[in-house]
């Protein structure tokens, strides 16, 4: 007996066939239910009685169509928490604002003669030395912070030059460099700003931090 129904063998291959939903979209788990259950019936009935499915065909194609909608109720949970996890970032995230923070950058802000800054190792260092140098690129000073363990220090500059002057207030830039062993070290440098706002853009919370702009959440290296 003929029958227009596709692949009747198999009604939960079908679901996954071409042309078996609307093109450009995918049927829900309640439609791929229904059409399975409709294709199982219409195969029974037209089966041949000299040789009908056996009970292993039936329990198999219905294993399949079970582990499809297990696998999208899974999907749906883990969006689901997803979508919690970053909001619940988010609202903790907003605990920081007005907070000053550490995070990659090599700048500092000399405001009222003081100066913060911040660097990370990765491992620990015989010594440290961090020169603070103006908009020309001159040294206006050294800070040396001797030995170290690895980990994240801050530090800062009192806006007194090497030669005794006072600096002038305004944005200065750093650079560091550590010895271990006689070996360099590489060395994160840490900017401090404050942070102004919160947003969450592509599953990543951020913070927009003063004279830095947006930083990820998990950038953030210490906060003040």
């Amino acid at each position: 007996m003929s029958t227009t129904i596709a692949n009747l063998t198999n009604p939960a291959a079908s679901l996954a066939a071409p042309g078996a939903a609307a093109k450009g979209s995918a049927p829900s788990t309640e439609e791929a239910q229904d059409r399975f259950l409709k294709l199982l019936v219409t195969q029974l009935k037209n089966q041949d009685p000299l040789n009908p499915m056996d009970n292993a065909q039936i329990t198999t194609q219905m294993a399949q169509i079970s582990t499809v909608s297990g696998i999208d109720k899974l999907n749906t949970t883990l969006q689901s928490m997803a979508t919690s996890f970053g909001t619940g970032q988010s609202l903790q995230a907003t605990a920081m604002i007005g907070r000053s923070v550490l995070a990659p950058g090599s700048t500092l802000q000399l405001q009222n003669g003081a100066a913060l800054g911040g660097v990370e190792l990765t491992q620990a260092v015989d010594s440290l030395v961090v020169s603070v140098r103006d908009a020309s690129g001159l040294v206006q000073h050294r800070v040396d912070l001797g030995p170290q363990k690895a980990g994240v220090i801050g530090f800062q500059w009192d806006g007194v030059t090497d030669g005794g002057a006072s600096a002038a207030p305004g944005t200065y830039s750093y650079v560091t460099e550590a010895m271990q062993g006689g070996k360099k070290v590489d060395v994160t440098a840490l900017t401090l700003g404050k942070v102004g706002s919160v947003t969450q853009a592509n599953g990543t919370v951020q913070l927009n931090i003063d004279g830095l702009g947006p930083v990820a959440l998990s950038d953030i290296k210490r906060v003040m």
